[in-house]
């Protein structure tokens, strides 16, 4: 494998993708934060004081998918067409997952659009919530699935491989 964004030299470039194709393109991350119990309920009860977690935290996940190519160093700036940040209270193991589902009709894909808004958004969960739990962790922050592009689909923890054909091969066969 040869990384894309070093020259033959090894220094950093911004790959160019003016020649491939646009084509429908969707990434889903996840990450969760893990916080006391009591945390969780003053969540569920929308009674941390700094006002709705969850609202916030979403917002802010949708923002960070938009600001990525500002973010992170190569990346290119996109014309993103959706993005959905959902979180899940689970008292059980007093934990919020978040998933933030990101798409475009374009030339590369959004796997770190979806990254950095799971990440804000629990990032978001971190700050409403600091001033009742300094103890709470963020982790398990990674791609679940993406699709589209010359890669083909990607599905973490998938049994069996997933096409990996691209537009081409998938063409040649009609």
């Amino acid at each position: 494998m040869k990384l894309t964004h070093l020259d033959e030299e090894g220094k950093a470039k911004m790959v160019d993708v003016s020649e491939k194709p646009f084509t429908e393109r969707e990434a889903i991350a996840k990450s969760s934060v893990y916080m006391r119990p009591e945390t969780i309920k003053l969540i569920r009860d929308k009674a941390i004081p700094k006002g709705d977690v969850i609202a916030v935290a979403r917002v802010a996940g949708i923002m960070a998918a938009k600001k990525t190519w500002e973010l992170i160093p190569m990346c290119h700036p996109l014309n993103i067409t959706s993005v959905t940040v959902d979180m899940k209270i689970d008292e059980g193991k007093s934990k919020v997952d978040v998933k933030a589902k990101v798409k475009t009709i374009g030339q590369t894909g959004v796997e770190m659009e979806a990254l950095t808004a799971a990440s804000a958004a629990a990032l978001a969960l971190y700050d409403m919530c600091k001033a009742v739990d300094k103890e709470m962790t963020i982790s398990d922050i990674m791609l679940m699935e993406k699709r589209g592009g010359r890669s083909g689909e990607f599905r973490r923890g998938a049994t069996s491989p997933v096409s990996r054909k691209t537009a081409a091969e998938k063409s040649q066969k009609k």
